[in-house]
């Protein structure tokens, strides 16, 4: 009588057979974690009651005499005459205004940090007019004293773009507006990344005379061969996942995989674009290959298409009056943002582009306020409020975490003085997850860096 290897007479005893035994694959690969994780943890902080505030929710609603209260780093309550838990912080916050904290989804800080000089000119990857293989992140200097100063206007989380050089210029990152040394600590946690594309005058431009597009027509075809060349590396990627990522993995290709994480929905996208007819087409190349578009930027021209971004739940990030400063940004009107914002379901939020605009966001809303007024739209503050937090939000896939003042979210809140929407303006206090990060009436919560620390003093 033959020997049984004990191996399958074990195999045997729980439940295969031999045969099976013989035929057992490799345990797949595990998979591997995420590159370039956040470290993001929110500063410590004890509960703090925000008291008597005329209360701007981000939902659409405007409480008054209302109170905020924040505990462990999240919005506990929102409402009137809130009982202060024990050893809470009150703050009287009569006559003052609170909001969401801003979130800017168009900003280079860091990329293009200041000094603004060559050697901090990190935004453009102007080596090929396809550069999706390229993380933002990995250029983001996080001692950029813009990111400081936008903390005083009230900016609390940022989305970070390349620029506009390239058609596709690489991947975004999210931030949440602390001081870190490394961007890994700023990473807003687990938030989706963002693609930068761009149309128009730029990319023909840059590339025209380098063996690139120099048509639209040639933009537009760019375009298609990257995501066909996307569709064909998804395809194989989705089929050795299917296979239980067992056997040989196809080579890693760092552009389409981006790409492919477009088609996929995993990367929201962010279109760089002016005007109308280019918008239109830029959805007719999303529809061709199946992904969504969740913003144009800049849009001077999107009110002729408002009721188009609003059926297909695109918003349009904006600038409150910038045009005219090249021929595709001519045809810009005033009322642009209240246009795109007052079609029903129509998503219109303000951006800055600026490492000055992001200063002062809110006095970028009240020009559209007022803007709107002159062609008798009357809008609210607590309506305009979303332009700068629950809509940006939205477009950022971060909406069900932050961008409205809701129990169970991100407590990033800011303190004014005011209404938001006045020249006169500040923002006195901003707490992020809870902590307070600035004070306009303590100097030693005025984040200040090496860059700026010589102007100590001076006017």
């Amino acid at each position: 009588m033959s020997k049984i290897p004990l191996g399958l007479i074990m195999a045997a005893a729980l439940g295969a057979s031999p045969l099976q035994a013989k035929k057992a694959k490799p345990a797949p690969e595990p998979a591997k974690p995420a590159p370039y994780a956040s470290t993001y943890r929110p500063v410590a902080s004890g509960p703090v009651l925000l008291r008597n505030a005329t209360v701007l929710t981000g939902t659409g609603e405007r409480l008054e005499n209302a109170d905020v209260l924040m505990q462990d780093g999240k919005i506990q309550a929102v409402g009137k005459g809130l009982a202060a838990p024990q050893g809470a912080l009150s703050v009287d916050a009569t006559g003052k205004w609170i909001t969401p904290g801003i979130i800017d989804v168009h900003s280079h800080l860091g990329v293009y940090a200041s000094p603004g000089i060559d050697a901090t000119s990190d935004g453009n990857e102007a080596t090929n007019a396809v550069t999706a293989n390229v993380w933002a992140e990995h250029s983001v200097w996080p001692q950029d004293a813009g990111f400081a100063k936008a903390l005083a206007g009230g900016v609390t989380s940022l989305q970070i773009l390349p620029g506009s050089a390239n058609l596709v210029g690489g991947r975004s990152v999210i931030l949440k507006n602390v001081a870190a040394t490394t961007v890994q600590a700023m990473k807003f946690p687990d938030a989706p990344y963002g693609i930068k594309m761009a149309c128009g005058e730029n990319p023909k431009r840059v590339y025209g005379e380098k063996g690139g597009p120099s048509t639209r027509m040639g933009n537009m075809a760019g375009y298609r061969e990257a995501f066909i060349d996307a569709q064909a590396y998804r395809k194989q990627w989705d089929a050795y996942e299917a296979g239980g990522r067992r056997g040989e993995a196809p080579a890693q290709n760092l552009r389409n995989e981006t790409l492919a994480g477009v088609l996929r929905g995993d990367i929201t996208v962010n279109i760089h674009c002016y005007r109308a007819d280019e918008m239109a087409q830029m959805i007719d190349l999303s529809r061709e290959f199946g992904f969504k578009i969740a913003s144009f930027h800049h849009g001077v021209e999107a009110y002729k298409i408002a009721d188009v971004l609003a059926r297909e739940n695109i918003c349009g990030a904006l600038w409150a009056d910038w045009w005219g400063f090249k021929l595709e940004a001519y045809d810009g009107i005033e009322e642009n943002i209240a246009l795109v914002d007052r079609v029903p379901g129509g998503c219109a939020i303000v951006h800055s582009d600026s490492s000055e605009g992001v200063q002062r966001l809110n006095q970028e809303a009240a020009k559209v306020i007022a803007s709107a007024k002159r062609v008798n739209i009357d809008i609210t503050p607590e309506h305009a409020i979303r332009w700068l937090t629950a809509n940006a939000a939205k477009a950022l896939r971060i909406d069900d975490r932050t961008g409205s003042l809701q129990p169970g979210k991100m407590a990033d809140v800011v303190v004014w003085n005011g209404t938001p929407f006045s020249t006169y303006a500040k923002a006195e206090k901003v707490y992020i997850d809870g902590a307070l990060l600035y004070d306009r009436g303590n100097r030693a919560l005025q984040p200040r860096v090496d860059f700026i620390l010589g102007q100590e003093g001076q006017p």
